[in-house]
């Protein structure tokens, strides 16, 4: 089976293809970054392709690989922040790649099945509870409504043309690798040994974490529930809320700090009080969530000071 992962090389990317070869997958990757082949072999990726998500590089995939059966479609911009200090180059990253695998699947492999890595960005604001798929989108920041116009694009080709395609829509993703947000920045300040940690927001700020490693197995999961829908969208997310606050003590609890922190009061741009799931699509389809919250940090700061010591 030729399964390729667009953004490959990325956080999320990294993960699935190591859990996707791990279970037998001949996987290809394209996206940004270079890699070695041995370093590229070593990821569990047999070809990668340094370069954008457009018909040449998807062309020469084809050509050495033949037709995916499946695609998983990570490329994309991956900040709330970044997307607002240059919101063209993250409408191009999420938007434009999108249209053109698209438009490649619809022309050479229509019989693939396209799994799309979407956002929880899409609802922004004012929900108080769990979102359901159905709610009403409102995203805050360029993030938020590009991923939002690239979900748009995905329901126009399945509605149009009969892609088969499930859409994700992602909540807090955390876990081993991971090189920036909150935990990262957090846990750099703890290196430093810093007594006080100044943080932005009020700390209440609620969030749906998910370990990286259970995500990839959903999308995975996502892949093989093979349905007669041509488009779904599926909340990624655990039902579960934690606050920004016992993230920060979860940290420097397993790091064994002192550490007080302080929070400014002031809401950061484009950043909602709640983003929570409502799970129901995934308690039908059976899908368990296996990594706890506590584990899932004490994992992440083993990783983070082993990395400090290399």
């Amino acid at each position: 089976m030729s399964t390729w992962v667009t953004g490959a090389n990325g956080f999320i990317g990294r993960h699935l293809v190591r859990e996707l070869a791990g279970v037998g997958h001949a996987v290809h990757g394209v996206g940004h970054g270079a890699l070695d082949p041995a370093q590229a072999r070593a990821l569990g990726l047999q070809t990668w392709i340094n370069g954008e998500v457009d018909a040449a590089n998807l062309n020469a995939l084809a050509a050495l690989h033949g037709l995916p059966s499946q695609v998983f479609h990570l490329a994309g911009g991956s900040s709330v922040g970044l997307s607002i200090a240059r919101p063209f180059e993250d409408f191009s990253r999420t938007v434009t790649s999108t249209a053109r695998l698209l438009e490649w699947l619809r022309s050479f492999a229509p019989e693939s099945q396209l799994v799309v890595a979407s956002s929880a960005a899409v609802y922004g604001a004012d929900h108080a509870g769990p979102i359901a798929e159905s709610a009403a989108l409102a995203p805050m920041s360029p993030y938020g409504h590009h991923k939002q116009m690239m979900e748009q694009l995905c329901r126009s080709y399945a509605q149009s043309f009969g892609l088969r395609c499930s859409v994700v829509r992602l909540f807090s993703v955390y876990g081993p690798d991971l090189r920036k947000q909150l935990l990262w920045d957090i846990c750099s300040r703890l290196k430093s040994e810093e007594r006080s940690l100044d943080l932005g927001g009020t700390g209440a700020e609620i969030r749906d974490w998910t370990d990286v490693r259970d995500v990839v197995r959903l999308l995975v999961r996502v892949a093989e529930d093979v349905r007669r829908d041509d488009f779904r969208l599926i909340n990624g997310g655990s039902g579960r809320g934690t606050s920004v606050a016992d993230i920060a003590e979860g940290l420097i609890r397993n790091w064994g700090s002192n550490t007080v922190v302080r929070y400014s009061g002031v809401a950061r741009p484009g950043d909602p009080m709640s983003l929570l799931a409502e799970d129901g699509r995934l308690r039908e389809m059976n899908f368990d969530w296996r990594l706890p919250l506590e584990r899932g940090l004490a994992d992440y700061v083993e990783w983070f000071r082993s990395q400090a010591r290399a």
